[in-house]
Protein backbone atom coordinates (compact mmCIF):
# COMPACT_ATOMS: atom_id res chain seq x y z
CA UNK A 1 0.00 0.00 0.00
CA UNK A 2 1.88 3.63 -0.87
CA UNK A 3 1.59 6.49 1.23
CA UNK A 4 -0.43 9.48 0.35
CA UNK A 5 1.82 11.92 -1.63
CA UNK A 6 3.19 14.85 0.94
CA UNK A 7 0.84 18.14 0.33
CA UNK A 8 2.20 22.11 0.51
CA UNK A 9 0.54 22.19 3.79
CA UNK A 10 2.66 18.95 4.65
CA UNK A 11 5.89 20.88 3.57
CA UNK A 12 5.50 24.18 5.85
CA UNK A 13 4.64 21.94 8.64
CA UNK A 14 7.96 20.08 8.30
CA UNK A 15 9.77 23.42 7.39
CA UNK A 16 8.70 25.06 10.76
CA UNK A 17 9.35 21.81 13.06
CA UNK A 18 12.40 22.01 11.94
CA UNK A 19 13.40 25.67 12.65
CA UNK A 20 11.86 24.77 16.09
CA UNK A 21 14.02 21.44 16.77
CA UNK A 22 17.00 23.19 18.61
CA UNK A 23 19.33 20.43 18.13
CA UNK A 24 21.56 18.81 20.71
CA UNK A 25 23.70 22.23 20.17
CA UNK A 26 20.75 23.79 21.42
CA UNK A 27 20.13 22.26 24.00
CA UNK A 28 23.69 21.82 25.08
CA UNK A 29 23.74 26.23 24.61
CA UNK A 30 20.53 27.12 26.78
CA UNK A 31 21.78 24.63 29.56
CA UNK A 32 25.32 26.17 29.82
CA UNK A 33 23.95 29.74 29.28
CA UNK A 34 21.26 29.08 32.01
CA UNK A 35 24.60 27.81 34.61
CA UNK A 36 26.39 30.69 33.24
CA UNK A 37 23.62 33.06 34.30
CA UNK A 38 23.72 31.66 38.20
CA UNK A 39 27.27 31.74 38.11
CA UNK A 40 27.25 35.55 37.34
CA UNK A 41 24.46 35.71 40.18
CA UNK A 42 26.60 33.92 42.57
CA UNK A 43 29.83 36.27 41.75
CA UNK A 44 28.28 39.41 41.81
CA UNK A 45 26.03 38.17 45.50
CA UNK A 46 30.11 37.24 46.41
CA UNK A 47 31.19 40.59 45.44
CA UNK A 48 28.40 43.11 46.96
CA UNK A 49 29.26 40.57 50.14
CA UNK A 50 32.65 41.45 49.94
CA UNK A 51 31.95 45.49 49.72
CA UNK A 52 29.85 44.91 53.01
CA UNK A 53 26.51 45.06 51.18
CA UNK A 54 23.83 42.55 52.08
CA UNK A 55 22.95 41.04 48.11
CA UNK A 56 19.23 41.22 48.60
CA UNK A 57 19.02 44.62 50.09
CA UNK A 58 20.80 45.22 47.29
CA UNK A 59 18.39 42.87 44.81
CA UNK A 60 16.03 44.94 46.83
CA UNK A 61 17.21 48.45 46.12
CA UNK A 62 17.35 47.47 41.93
CA UNK A 63 13.84 46.40 42.24
CA UNK A 64 12.52 49.75 43.74
CA UNK A 65 14.35 52.15 41.76
CA UNK A 66 13.17 50.55 38.18
CA UNK A 67 10.23 48.09 38.68
CA UNK A 68 8.12 48.54 42.02
CA UNK A 69 6.57 51.44 41.54
CA UNK A 70 4.85 53.81 38.12
CA UNK A 71 8.46 56.07 38.62
CA UNK A 72 10.70 53.35 38.74
CA UNK A 73 8.75 51.97 35.48
CA UNK A 74 9.24 55.90 33.78
CA UNK A 75 12.93 56.06 34.38
CA UNK A 76 13.44 52.47 33.14
CA UNK A 77 11.61 52.62 29.74
CA UNK A 78 13.21 56.12 29.31
CA UNK A 79 16.26 54.96 30.15
CA UNK A 80 15.57 51.63 27.20
CA UNK A 81 14.72 53.59 24.29
CA UNK A 82 17.90 55.04 23.80
CA UNK A 83 19.57 51.74 24.72
CA UNK A 84 17.81 49.93 21.82
CA UNK A 85 18.23 52.36 19.38
CA UNK A 86 22.02 52.00 19.46
CA UNK A 87 21.80 48.17 19.41
CA UNK A 88 19.84 48.21 16.58
CA UNK A 89 22.78 50.29 15.05
CA UNK A 90 25.34 47.78 15.87
CA UNK A 91 22.89 45.04 15.14
CA UNK A 92 23.17 46.28 11.05
CA UNK A 93 26.87 47.15 11.30
CA UNK A 94 27.73 43.29 12.63
CA UNK A 95 25.24 41.82 10.16
CA UNK A 96 27.78 42.98 7.31
CA UNK A 97 30.87 41.72 9.23
CA UNK A 98 31.65 45.22 10.35
CA UNK A 99 32.54 45.81 13.90
CA UNK A 100 31.75 49.44 15.54
CA UNK A 101 32.40 49.88 18.84
CA UNK A 102 32.77 54.10 18.94
CA UNK A 103 28.78 54.02 19.76
CA UNK A 104 29.83 56.43 22.90
CA UNK A 105 31.61 59.17 20.73
CA UNK A 106 28.60 58.67 18.13
CA UNK A 107 25.81 59.05 20.60
CA UNK A 108 27.93 62.33 21.80
CA UNK A 109 28.01 63.94 18.73
CA UNK A 110 24.39 63.28 17.66
CA UNK A 111 23.56 65.21 20.78
CA UNK A 112 25.77 67.95 19.95
CA UNK A 113 24.21 68.11 16.67
CA UNK A 114 20.68 68.24 17.79
CA UNK A 115 21.35 70.64 20.20
CA UNK A 116 23.31 73.14 17.73
CA UNK A 117 19.86 72.76 15.78
CA UNK A 118 17.26 73.27 18.71
CA UNK A 119 19.58 76.06 19.90
CA UNK A 120 20.25 78.34 16.58
CA UNK A 121 17.21 77.31 14.62
CA UNK A 122 13.69 79.23 15.67
CA UNK A 123 10.82 77.03 14.24
CA UNK A 124 6.86 77.15 15.27
CA UNK A 125 5.56 73.87 16.75
CA UNK A 126 6.82 69.96 17.30
CA UNK A 127 8.19 70.60 13.66
CA UNK A 128 11.65 71.55 15.48
CA UNK A 129 11.98 68.79 17.94
CA UNK A 130 11.86 66.95 14.14
CA UNK A 131 14.70 68.34 12.87
CA UNK A 132 16.55 68.01 16.31
CA UNK A 133 16.34 64.44 15.72
CA UNK A 134 17.10 64.06 12.14
CA UNK A 135 20.09 66.42 12.76
CA UNK A 136 21.20 64.40 15.87
CA UNK A 137 21.02 61.15 13.48
CA UNK A 138 22.61 63.05 10.66
CA UNK A 139 25.82 64.28 13.04
CA UNK A 140 26.12 60.32 14.26
CA UNK A 141 26.17 59.24 10.69
CA UNK A 142 28.51 61.69 9.53
CA UNK A 143 30.68 60.95 12.64
CA UNK A 144 30.85 57.63 11.63
CA UNK A 145 31.47 58.08 8.30
CA UNK A 146 34.59 59.55 8.95
CA UNK A 147 35.75 56.04 9.68
CA UNK A 148 34.69 54.27 6.73
CA UNK A 149 36.61 57.30 5.05
CA UNK A 150 39.58 56.22 6.49
CA UNK A 151 39.13 52.47 6.03
CA UNK A 152 38.74 53.30 2.08
CA UNK A 153 41.47 55.77 1.51
CA UNK A 154 44.10 54.99 4.78
CA UNK A 155 43.63 51.43 5.22
CA UNK A 156 42.72 51.98 9.01
CA UNK A 157 41.08 49.47 11.36
CA UNK A 158 37.53 50.22 12.07
CA UNK A 159 37.34 49.26 15.25
CA UNK A 160 40.78 51.26 16.61
CA UNK A 161 39.18 54.07 14.76
CA UNK A 162 35.80 54.34 16.09
CA UNK A 163 37.02 53.83 19.39
CA UNK A 164 39.59 56.57 19.19
CA UNK A 165 37.19 58.81 17.81
CA UNK A 166 35.39 58.85 20.58
CA UNK A 167 37.65 60.30 23.14
CA UNK A 168 37.89 62.83 20.33
CA UNK A 169 34.11 63.46 20.30
CA UNK A 170 34.00 63.55 24.18
CA UNK A 171 36.53 66.88 23.53
CA UNK A 172 34.70 68.30 21.27
CA UNK A 173 31.77 68.25 22.89
CA UNK A 174 33.56 69.78 26.05
CA UNK A 175 35.43 72.38 23.82
CA UNK A 176 31.84 73.37 22.44
CA UNK A 177 30.09 73.67 25.91
CA UNK A 178 32.94 75.69 27.37
CA UNK A 179 33.15 78.30 24.65
CA UNK A 180 31.41 81.52 24.88
CA UNK A 181 30.55 81.28 20.63
CA UNK A 182 29.92 78.27 20.87
CA UNK A 183 26.91 76.58 22.75
CA UNK A 184 27.87 77.64 26.80
CA UNK A 185 25.34 78.62 28.80
CA UNK A 186 24.42 82.25 28.91
CA UNK A 187 23.53 82.14 32.77
CA UNK A 188 26.33 82.62 35.32
CA UNK A 189 26.45 80.89 38.65
CA UNK A 190 27.09 81.98 41.51
CA UNK A 191 31.20 82.49 40.88
CA UNK A 192 30.47 84.67 37.93
CA UNK A 193 31.38 81.63 35.30
CA UNK A 194 29.56 79.73 33.19
CA UNK A 195 28.87 76.33 33.73
CA UNK A 196 30.17 73.74 30.78
CA UNK A 197 26.48 73.27 29.36
CA UNK A 198 24.36 74.22 26.70
CA UNK A 199 20.73 76.07 27.95
CA UNK A 200 18.26 74.29 27.63
CA UNK A 201 16.24 73.35 24.36
CA UNK A 202 13.28 75.28 24.07
CA UNK A 203 9.52 73.33 25.02
CA UNK A 204 9.15 72.78 21.33
CA UNK A 205 11.93 71.21 20.83
CA UNK A 206 11.43 68.62 23.40
CA UNK A 207 9.82 65.11 23.05
CA UNK A 208 6.38 64.40 24.60
CA UNK A 209 5.40 62.22 27.21
CA UNK A 210 2.08 60.44 27.86
CA UNK A 211 1.07 60.51 31.23
CA UNK A 212 1.79 62.68 34.10
CA UNK A 213 3.98 62.33 37.41
CA UNK A 214 3.81 60.45 39.81
CA UNK A 215 1.83 57.71 37.40
CA UNK A 216 3.53 56.09 34.47
CA UNK A 217 4.60 58.50 31.82
CA UNK A 218 5.60 56.86 28.45
CA UNK A 219 7.60 59.21 26.27
CA UNK A 220 7.65 59.81 22.22
CA UNK A 221 11.47 58.17 22.21
CA UNK A 222 10.24 54.99 23.07
CA UNK A 223 7.68 54.55 20.46
CA UNK A 224 10.50 55.96 18.27
CA UNK A 225 12.83 52.98 19.15
CA UNK A 226 10.15 50.00 19.40
CA UNK A 227 9.20 50.95 15.31
CA UNK A 228 12.73 51.18 14.48
CA UNK A 229 13.45 47.43 15.62
CA UNK A 230 10.57 46.28 14.09
CA UNK A 231 11.62 48.11 10.95
CA UNK A 232 14.93 47.26 10.79
CA UNK A 233 14.68 43.30 11.96
CA UNK A 234 11.85 43.47 8.84
CA UNK A 235 14.52 45.12 6.59
CA UNK A 236 17.38 42.46 7.64
CA UNK A 237 15.31 39.54 7.31
CA UNK A 238 13.10 40.34 4.41
CA UNK A 239 14.61 42.81 1.98
CA UNK A 240 16.96 42.63 -1.17
CA UNK A 241 18.95 45.03 0.81
CA UNK A 242 18.93 43.45 3.97
CA UNK A 243 20.15 40.05 2.24
CA UNK A 244 23.14 41.82 0.43
CA UNK A 245 24.30 42.60 3.95
CA UNK A 246 23.58 39.05 5.32
CA UNK A 247 25.89 37.88 2.61
CA UNK A 248 28.63 40.27 3.39
CA UNK A 249 28.81 39.49 6.72
CA UNK A 250 28.96 35.65 5.99
CA UNK A 251 31.31 36.07 2.96
CA UNK A 252 32.40 38.88 0.91
CA UNK A 253 34.28 36.94 -1.38
CA UNK A 254 30.90 35.38 -2.48
CA UNK A 255 29.18 38.68 -1.93
CA UNK A 256 31.98 40.51 -4.31
CA UNK A 257 31.33 37.73 -6.90
CA UNK A 258 28.08 38.46 -7.37
CA UNK A 259 28.72 42.09 -7.80
CA UNK A 260 28.06 43.56 -4.72
CA UNK A 261 29.86 46.73 -3.68
CA UNK A 262 31.36 44.82 -0.78
CA UNK A 263 33.52 48.01 0.84
CA UNK A 264 30.55 50.69 0.07
CA UNK A 265 28.08 48.31 1.68
CA UNK A 266 30.34 48.15 4.50
CA UNK A 267 30.71 51.64 4.95
CA UNK A 268 27.33 52.64 4.56
CA UNK A 269 26.45 50.25 7.56
CA UNK A 270 28.55 51.89 9.48
CA UNK A 271 27.35 55.02 8.66
CA UNK A 272 24.10 53.77 9.27
CA UNK A 273 24.72 52.24 12.74
CA UNK A 274 26.17 55.79 13.96
CA UNK A 275 23.17 57.33 12.80
CA UNK A 276 21.01 55.10 15.33
CA UNK A 277 23.85 56.09 17.88
CA UNK A 278 23.36 60.01 16.98
CA UNK A 279 19.81 59.38 17.09
CA UNK A 280 19.85 58.00 20.39
CA UNK A 281 22.17 61.11 21.76
CA UNK A 282 18.81 62.96 20.26
CA UNK A 283 16.31 61.09 22.59
CA UNK A 284 19.00 61.90 25.32
CA UNK A 285 18.86 65.59 24.71
CA UNK A 286 14.97 65.77 24.04
CA UNK A 287 13.34 63.33 26.38
CA UNK A 288 12.75 63.82 30.10
CA UNK A 289 15.63 61.36 30.90
CA UNK A 290 18.21 64.30 31.17
CA UNK A 291 18.52 67.86 31.38
CA UNK A 292 17.62 68.80 28.28
CA UNK A 293 21.05 70.29 27.96
CA UNK A 294 24.02 69.49 26.13
CA UNK A 295 27.07 68.44 28.60
CA UNK A 296 30.21 66.41 28.33
CA UNK A 297 28.21 63.59 30.03
CA UNK A 298 25.43 63.45 28.22
CA UNK A 299 26.19 60.23 26.56
CA UNK A 300 26.20 58.59 30.07
CA UNK A 301 27.69 55.04 28.80
CA UNK A 302 24.86 54.17 26.87
CA UNK A 303 26.88 54.02 23.70
CA UNK A 304 28.69 51.05 26.02
CA UNK A 305 25.85 49.45 26.92
CA UNK A 306 24.09 49.53 23.61
CA UNK A 307 26.87 47.99 22.53
CA UNK A 308 26.57 45.64 25.08
CA UNK A 309 22.56 44.84 24.47
CA UNK A 310 23.43 44.24 20.94
CA UNK A 311 26.21 41.41 21.83
CA UNK A 312 23.66 39.50 24.40
CA UNK A 313 21.02 39.64 21.40
CA UNK A 314 23.63 38.20 19.28
CA UNK A 315 22.97 41.05 16.73
CA UNK A 316 19.00 40.38 16.39
CA UNK A 317 16.99 43.17 16.53
CA UNK A 318 13.62 42.24 18.22
CA UNK A 319 15.76 40.46 20.95
CA UNK A 320 17.18 43.61 21.62
CA UNK A 321 14.10 45.08 22.64
CA UNK A 322 13.84 42.39 25.93
CA UNK A 323 17.17 42.59 26.58
CA UNK A 324 17.65 46.85 26.35
CA UNK A 325 14.82 46.64 29.07
CA UNK A 326 17.17 43.90 31.40
CA UNK A 327 19.66 46.72 30.85
CA UNK A 328 17.48 49.70 31.39
CA UNK A 329 16.29 48.30 35.17
CA UNK A 330 20.38 47.59 35.85
CA UNK A 331 20.77 51.03 34.70
CA UNK A 332 17.39 52.56 36.93
CA UNK A 333 17.85 50.52 39.68
CA UNK A 334 21.77 50.91 40.00
CA UNK A 335 21.32 54.89 40.41
CA UNK A 336 18.80 53.75 43.33
CA UNK A 337 21.20 51.61 44.55
CA UNK A 338 24.12 54.14 44.47
CA UNK A 339 21.89 56.31 46.60
CA UNK A 340 22.59 53.73 49.28
CA UNK A 341 25.84 53.87 49.35
CA UNK A 342 27.30 50.66 47.24
CA UNK A 343 29.39 51.44 44.59
CA UNK A 344 27.42 52.04 41.03
CA UNK A 345 30.91 50.38 39.41
CA UNK A 346 29.41 47.23 41.09
CA UNK A 347 26.61 47.31 38.95
CA UNK A 348 28.55 47.30 35.89
CA UNK A 349 30.61 44.60 37.22
CA UNK A 350 27.21 42.76 37.35
CA UNK A 351 26.31 43.48 33.50
CA UNK A 352 29.90 42.46 32.26
CA UNK A 353 29.14 39.08 34.00
CA UNK A 354 25.70 38.70 32.02
CA UNK A 355 27.11 39.95 28.84
CA UNK A 356 29.73 36.85 29.29
CA UNK A 357 27.08 34.32 30.66
CA UNK A 358 25.28 35.17 27.48
CA UNK A 359 27.91 35.89 24.78
CA UNK A 360 30.33 32.88 25.43
CA UNK A 361 28.46 29.46 25.40
CA UNK A 362 28.24 29.36 22.03
CA UNK A 363 31.69 29.30 21.56
CA UNK A 364 32.21 27.17 24.13
CA UNK A 365 29.83 24.55 22.84
CA UNK A 366 31.43 24.92 19.55
CA UNK A 367 34.88 24.61 20.82
CA UNK A 368 33.87 21.97 23.18
CA UNK A 369 32.62 19.95 19.99
CA UNK A 370 35.54 20.72 18.17
CA UNK A 371 37.95 18.99 20.70
CA UNK A 372 35.64 15.69 20.52
CA UNK A 373 36.21 15.79 16.54
CA UNK A 374 31.95 16.41 15.89
CA UNK A 375 31.87 18.67 13.14
CA UNK A 376 29.10 21.96 14.34
CA UNK A 377 25.47 20.56 14.17
CA UNK A 378 23.47 22.37 11.69
CA UNK A 379 19.46 22.28 11.39
CA UNK A 380 18.06 19.21 10.08
CA UNK A 381 17.73 19.06 6.86
CA UNK A 382 13.97 19.39 5.09
CA UNK A 383 13.68 18.84 1.47
CA UNK A 384 12.88 21.57 -0.90
CA UNK A 385 11.59 19.24 -3.89
CA UNK A 386 8.62 20.25 -5.35
CA UNK A 387 5.93 18.17 -3.81
CA UNK A 388 4.46 16.84 -7.37
CA UNK A 389 8.16 16.23 -8.25
CA UNK A 390 8.18 13.86 -4.95
CA UNK A 391 5.24 12.33 -5.52
CA UNK A 392 5.86 11.40 -9.42
CA UNK A 393 9.08 9.69 -7.87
Amino acid sequence: MSAAPLTDADDLGRRFLARLRPGRRGWLTAGLTLLLVAVAGAASALLLMATGASPSASLDAIWTGSLASTTGWTTTLLNAAPLLLVALGACICASAGTFNIGQEGQVLIGGLAGAWVGLRLAMPGPMLVVVVLIAAAVGGGAWAALSALMLRFRGVNVPVSTLLMTFLAIQLVAFVVSTPWGLQESVQNSSGIADAQSNPLPANAQLASFGQYPSLQLNTGLFIALVAAVGVALVLSRSRWGFRVRMVGLNPLTARHTGIRVAALGGFTLALSGAFAGLAGGLLLASPIGTNRLQAGLSDNVGWDGLLVALVARNRPLVAIPVSFVFAVLRAGGDFLAATGVPYYLVDIVKALLVLAFVAPPFLVDLFRRRRGAKPSTAPAVSVVPTKVRAAA
